[in-house]
């Protein structure tokens, strides 16, 4: 049954016309008044609809029983990404809500081709966004991952607080680094990984002064969008 993101918050009963993204899904697929859909705001579940009129440019749906069935990895993983070039980045937020991250946060870095800021920036982000929701709708999520504003290295790490009850590692290659595999843990994750060469010397020096855990993934040396999506695995359950 086709899953469509709605942007409003639900509730059985209610009788609405669909945001425009999920209107025009709804139109493209030439779907018909009395055909069954499926909703979901991202606030927990989801919820059964069905079309009741297709207009030029609206759609307006029932909305039934709400079915809290949740599709979640059991433990949270944050991720924190020195940003890939091109569309890596695109195919890294797709693939990284399909394995169930909860939230992305893009980071400009040293290393990094990509560099974004004012509205620019803010376009990627809407853009990440709605990948991440079309990701949902095909995966099953009822619960949109957290895309972050783009923010520069320095300033993100500077404020990133110890929390006691999240485990904190940056992926590295340094010789000797501990793997990932013998760091898990019951509980949150942030997971603190580089772009394409990695972080720098002193990017991962200060991610280890502030609490971070080095941790590698094995003996081979991944992609950066490899790399994060492995962590993600590992440490998700997905």
């Amino acid at each position: 049954m086709p899953r469509f993101h709605c942007a409003v918050p639900l509730q059985a009963g209610l009788a609405l016309a669909l945001p425009p993204g999920a209107a025009r899904h709804v139109q493209v697929l030439r779907m018909q008044p009395g055909q069954a859909l499926t909703l979901f705001d991202g606030r927990g579940g989801e919820y059964a609809a069905v079309v009741e009129r297709m207009g030029r440019s609206e759609v307006a749906v029932n909305v039934g029983a709400h079915d809290p069935v949740e599709r979640e990895a059991p433990q949270a993983v944050h991720l924190a990404l020195g940003m890939p070039a091109n569309d890596r980045m695109d195919w890294l937020v797709e693939k990284a809500t399909e394995l169930g991250a909860t939230s992305i946060q893009p980071l400009m870095t040293a290393h990094g081709v990509l560099r974004l800021a004012g509205e620019r920036a803010e376009k990627k982000r809407a853009h990440w966004e709605a990948i991440a929701i079309a990701a949902c709708e095909q995966c099953g999520r009822n619960r949109v991952p957290l895309i972050h504003p783009v923010r520069g290295y320095a300033d993100w790490l500077g404020d990133a607080q110890a929390d006691d009850s999240m485990q904190r590692v940056v992926l590295s290659l340094a010789p000797g680094t501990q793997p990932l595999v013998e760091l898990t843990a019951t509980g949150a994750w942030q997971v603190l990984s580089g772009p394409e060469g990695g972080l720098s010397a002193d990017e991962e020096a200060r991610a280890l002064a502030q609490g971070f855990r080095p941790a590698r993934l094995g003996p081979r040396v991944l992609r950066a969008e490899t790399a994060a999506l492995a962590a993600l695995t590992l440490l998700g359950g997905a």
